[in-house]
């Protein structure tokens, strides 16, 4: 049971060693603040409730963060369990410990609406997003360690949903920010919660031999230290047997429990390079080596910039032993991650790797916002789940980039300026082409010529997100610019030819209207709206020589009801046809998303124009005035965005057939959400379709599987 005076002193005492005098001051205030904002609470395992945010500070100390992030530790749950604000935090500890605190007391009342992929690919954009300081990850993670290590008193329900949001969301994070040792404790309790049987059964398999191994291990590092010392090397050793979780995880994977090398395993730890190599001779010279198993992560560092040396030998008892040789910053990477760097910072170069990562996926949240989850998912993957490799600019700062990323990849990810005036990249001091493959380790310089602009082709071989939508937006921002210049003239002209006044026509008064009436925010969007083919320069002018009638009253009397055959416009590129009228805005209705062949009738909405609802569509049953005849352009081929429901039983995911299926149809799915349900399975797919007839023969064949119960537009 915790106790929380002994866990503030040993609080205190580790404080006091890594921080000035006035930091430490700054943690003891925000503890008698907790204190007091928490006086009178327990958990429930029935501890005073202070355990909770002292056990988190101590994770923390583990990790080497600054005193700020221990004093926004130790106060993280006044907001949201007691009644602190953020003005009254700011006020007595400043803005960067309000801040984080703030932010985590948000992040802390989010949680998984279901237990689909999408729901967990959901909460960690939304995590990520919102901590743009990094300190709020690394207590969002402490927090929810502390929890899962006193998390027996909860209910099988709620552990139960603590444990597959950890797994789902929070662990896969703690990889990829290189977090290991805390991911690596949350994979042990969430396997102990999960999978108790399993997880006991290795416990026991293990304990077993408990003593013998130990034993075994005892007498490893006192002959490896012996070695050592006869050759006047400095050194530390670690010793353990391997995780749980881990051996569950090589067990699962196929491997016999026999085959598992390195449940018994040492660490050492040297002072320099050149001593991790000497000291790997000396164990190799006197145990034989198992076949294979050196591998140098000091020469060729992992992909996440992992470093150090691993052997597996025969020990002299015939088990076999897992050795790791590195130096004392290349184990602080490797145990706490990137959180090291705020301890070494100023000597390891790998300075701002968690910083990149965070900002890579802030960029992929902020640029595929219209995206499909498929599709989100898929940028997600190959940016932050994939390997990666890491390049260096000449002064040595590390970029991290997706493997066979570019040198114009790494340009972008400097600066979008950098990317946009490219002209020349230089690897390890040669010139390269462009869409040059880099390596690990490779040094890339960048040549600018601010006269040089993007080329369209660059998207075809450039490798990351961020660059493809940088150059996206630099061709979007000249189309946007040379739509406007086109719609300006093509207005001023329409303005002459009706020998009328310019700053009549655009006066202030009439701006405005337009743009109430259409929704628009200012004179370049009337422009660009005239330049892009959405209105016509004569529709723009009526609306404001007709200034005492709305934009649906004008639309309304130029639309004749009464006409029997639709105004057929061989020339129009828009899928609809409207009854006798040309430059109308006319939008497919969301509600229920028609496809070519569906029956359909127009509606004029309010500043939107022409909106076309399916003909039974419940939406415009009851509504009596307002409607256009609205008929299906023949001479215009496009593609269909609409839902459907696909209900299934619950024996497992479906989504792979659903997906071949669609393949083979030549469907295209834009999009999947998924709702589990107590006895069935809800899978609502966002298909692109050519017409009702490809449609529905797709909806027909999933018919043919069997555990298919329904499906159903929607």
């Amino acid at each position: 049971m915790e106790n929380k005076e002994k866990m503030y002193e040993e609080l205190l005492s580790l404080a006091t060693k890594k921080y000035t005098p006035d930091e430490v001051e700054l943690i003891k205030k925000s503890y008698e603040f907790a204190f007091l904002k928490h006086q009178g609470r327990v958990r429930l395992n029935k501890t005073e409730y202070m355990t909770h945010p002292l056990g988190v500070a101590l994770i923390l100390l583990d990790l080497d963060v600054d005193a700020v992030t221990i004093a926004a530790a130790l106060i993280h749950e006044t907001i949201n369990h007691a009644d602190a604000t953020k003005e009254e935090i700011e006020e007595l500890f400043g803005s960067e410990v309000a801040s984080i605190v703030y932010v985590i007391s948000k992040l802390n009342r989010l949680e998984l609406s279901d237990d689909s992929e999408h729901a967990a690919l959901n909460l960690r954009k939304i995590l990520v997003g919102m901590s743009e300081d990094v300190r709020v990850l690394f207590l969002k993670m402490a927090d929810r360690l502390h929890n899962l290590r006193t998390a027996d008193a909860l209910d099988k329900e709620a552990l139960k949903k603590k444990v597959h949001e950890t797994m789902t969301v929070l662990i896969p994070i703690a990889h990829r920010l290189g977090m290991y040792k805390i991911k690596g404790e949350m994979e042990d309790l969430c396997l102990k919660y999960s999978k108790p049987d399993v997880y006991n059964d290795i416990l026991e398999r293990l304990n077993a031999s408990f003593e013998e191994l130990h034993e075994s291990l005892e007498e490893m590092e006192e002959s490896i230290s012996e070695m050592l010392m006869e050759q006047n090397i400095p050194f530390k050793i670690k010793s353990r047997v391997k995780s749980v979780y881990s051996i569950y995880n090589k067990l699962n994977n196929g491997k016999k429990w026999e085959n598992i090398y390195d449940i018994l395993a040492l660490r050492v730890i040297v002072e320099k390079v050149s001593e991790c190599y000497l000291a790997i001779g000396l164990i190799h010279a006197k145990y034989r080596p198992i076949p294979g198993r050196f591998k140098d992560y000091i020469a060729m560092p992992k992909a996440n910039m992992y470093q150090s040396l691993h052997t597996g030998v025969f020990g002299s008892d015939g088990n076999r032993y897992e050795i790791q040789v590195r130096t004392e910053e290349m184990d602080e990477f490797a145990e706490k991650g990137v959180a090291s760097h705020f301890a070494y910072k100023e000597k390891h170069y790998i300075k701002n790797v968690m910083e990149q990562r965070l900002e890579i996926l802030r960029n992929l949240i902020e640029a595929n916002a219209s995206l499909s989850d498929i599709e989100f998912a898929s940028d997600v993957e190959n940016e932050l789940l994939n390997d990666s490799i890491y390049v260096f600019t000449p002064k040595g700062d590390v970029l991290e980039l997706p493997i066979g990323s570019t040198p114009l990849d790494f340009a972008y990810r400097i600066h979008s300026d950098v990317g946009d005036h490219c002209v020349q990249a230089i690897v390890n001091d040669t010139s390269v082409p462009l869409n040059y493959e880099l390596h690990n380790n490779d040094i890339v310089k960048i040549r600018t010529n601010m006269a040089a602009t993007p080329n369209k082709e660059w998207l075809s071989f450039v490798k990351s997100s961020h660059a493809k939508n940088k150059i996206k937006a630099y061709f979007s921002k000249q189309d946007k610019e040379m739509y406007t210049e086109k719609g300006k003239t093509i207005l001023a002209n329409e303005i002459r030819k009706r020998k009328l006044s310019f700053d009549q026509v655009l006066s202030n008064d009439n701006i405005k209207k337009i743009c109430k009436d259409l929704k628009l925010e200012t004179i370049d969007d009337i422009y660009f709206s005239i330049g892009s083919l959405r209105y016509t320069a004569a529709y723009i002018i009526n609306l404001t020589t007709e200034d005492k009638k709305n934009v649906e009253d004008i639309m309304l009397e130029k639309v004749s009801q009464n006409n029997a055959s639709l105004k057929s416009n061989k020339n129009s590129n828009s899928e609809i046809l409207v009854d006798n009228q040309d430059g109308i805005l006319v939008n497919l209705a969301k509600c229920c998303q028609p496809v070519f062949g569906d029956e359909i009738v127009g509606y004029i909405t309010k500043g939107e124009g022409v909106t076309v609802h399916k003909k039974d569509c419940p939406n415009v049953k009851n509504k009596e005035n307002r409607f256009v005849k609205v008929e299906w352009n023949k001479e215009v081929s496009a593609d269909f965005l609409t839902d459907i429901d696909v209900t299934t039983d619950i024996s497992k995911n479906y989504l792979l057939d659903l997906i071949s299926k669609a393949t083979s149809k030549k469907v295209y799915i834009d999009g999947v959400k998924t709702k589990n349900k107590e006895l069935e399975t809800v899978y609502t797919l966002t298909l692109k379709v050519k017409d009702k007839e490809q449609l529905e023969d797709y909806m027909n064949s999933l018919y043919a599987y069997k555990f298919v119960k329904k499906v159903e537009r929607k």
